[in-house]
C-alpha cells in the first residue's frame, strides 16, 4: 500500500475541498458558489491582495499565484462565504495582526502559516462574535502575542483539523469567560492536530461542547486539556505524551458569573 494523504482524492481539483470537513464544521461551504479570486501580490492591501479579496461581499474562492510572507499592518477581517486556499503555495501571515472572523459564516481556511504576530491581544485566528460554519484545515500556527485560535462570543459549528501548533503558550481558547452564558451554543470539533510542546489550552473550554479525536499532544508545559464552567469535552483516540508536566486533564472550578 502506498501513502494516502488526507483528501488526496480531491486535492487535484479546486472546489471539491468544500464538503470534506468532519464534525461540527462539516456544513462549511466557504466560497464554493463564488468566483475564483487570485492573490497576485504579497502586499498587505490593494488590488490583488489577500485583504482586498477577504473584504469583498460576494462569495469567493481565494487562491494564490505567489508564495511568501504577508506582513499584516492590522487584523485581516474575513467576510462570509470565503475560502482562503493556500494549497500549492507557501503563504505565511505575520506582523501586527492575524485573521479575524467577525459575525461571518461559511469560511474555509486551508494550508496557511500564521507565525510571529505581535500587538495587544493579537490572536492568529480570532473567531468572534456569532460566527458559524467555519473550517480551519492543515494550517501551522505559532508564536503569537495572545492565542493561536480563540473561539468565543457565541461562535459555533467549527472544525479545526490537521493543524500543527508549536512554540506557544495559550494555544486554543473555546468560550470567553464565565459571564458569557451565550457561549453555551458553542460546538467545536478538533481532530488530527499536533500540539507540539505548546504549554497549555489544547484546548481550554468554557460552556461549549468539544469533540477531540485523533490528536497528538506532547510535552505540554502546564496541562493538555482544561475544562471549566459548564463545558463538555469528549476525548476520543487521542495520544497524550507527557514530558515533565504530568497533568493531562485539568478542571477549574470556575463559578458562573451573572
Amino acid at each position: 500500500m502506498g501513502l494516502h494523504f488526507p483528501y488526496g482524492h480531491v486535492d487535484s481539483t479546486l472546489r471539491d475541498l468544500a464538503g470534506q470537513a468532519e464534525g461540527f464544521g462539516r456544513s462549511a461551504l466557504g466560497g464554493l458558489n463564488g468566483d475564483v479570486y487570485c492573490v497576485t501580490t504579497l502586499n498587505d492591501d490593494g488590488p490583488g491582495s489577500l485583504r482586498d479579496g477577504c473584504r469583498k461581499g460576494e462569495p469567493l474562492w481565494i487562491i494564490f499565484e505567489v508564495s511568501g510572507t504577508i506582513e499584516l499592518s492590522s487584523y485581516l477581517s474575513v467576510s462570509s462565504c470565503k475560502t482562503i486556499d493556500g494549497r500549492g503555495q507557501r503563504i505565511k501571515l505575520t506582523g501586527k495582526g492575524g485573521l479575524r472572523l467577525k459575525e461571518c459564516q461559511h469560511v474555509i481556511i486551508c494550508n496557511l502559516i500564521l507565525q510571529g504576530g505581535r500587538g495587544n491581544d493579537v490572536d492568529a485566528i480570532q473567531i468572534k462574535p456569532k460566527s458559524q460554519h467555519i473550517w480551519i484545515d492543515r494550517c501551522t500556527l505559532s508564536d503569537y502575542a495572545d492565542g493561536l485560535i480563540d473561539i468565543t462570543r457565541e461562535s459555533t459549528d467549527i472544525t479545526v483539523s490537521r493543524c500543527h501548533f508549536v512554540n506557544h503558550n495559550k494555544t486554543m481558547l473555546i468560550g470567553g469567560d464565565a459571564s458569557n452564558t451565550g457561549d453555551r451554543c458553542i460546538r467545536v470539533t478538533v481532530h488530527h492536530c499536533f500540539f507540539d510542546g505548546t504549554r497549555q489550552r489544547h484546548p481550554r473550554v468554557r460552556f461549549g461542547k468539544v469533540h477531540l479525536y485523533n490528536n497528538y499532544m506532547r510535552d505540554w508545559g502546564i496541562y493538555a486539556v482544561c475544562a471549566s464552567v459548564e463545558s463538555e469535552i469528549f476525548s476520543e483516540c487521542n495520544i497524550y505524551e507527557a514530558g515533565h508536566k504530568k497533568v493531562a486533564f485539568k478542571y477549574l472550578n470556575e463559578k458562573l458569573a451573572i
